[in-house]
C-alpha cells in the first residue's frame, strides 16, 4: 500500500521547533493541502511540547 502522507525531510535541517513547523507548513502547501487541513495540523503540532510536534509530524507526513 502506498503511503499518502508528504514527505518532510527533517535530517540534516534546524530542529528547533520554528524550523520544524516551517517545514511541515511548506511540505503541505506543496502538497496542496487546503488551508483549513493546514491550519487544523499547525493547531494539533502547537498543542503540546516539542515531542508532541515530532509525534504530529510523523502522524501526518513521511518523516525521513
Amino acid at each position: 500500500m502506498k503511503d499518502e502522507r508528504p514527505r518532510l525531510n527533517l535530517v540534516g535541517q534546524d530542529g528547533n521547533a520554528f524550523a520544524v513547523l516551517g517545514l511541515a507548513r511548506r511540505a503541505a502547501k506543496k502538497a496542496e493541502w487546503s488551508q483549513e487541513k493546514i491550519d487544523a495540523f499547525l493547531q494539533e503540532a502547537m498543542a503540546g511540547n516539542y515531542d508532541n510536534l515530532l509525534a504530529t509530524c510523523m502522524k501526518h507526513f513521511n518523516v525521513s
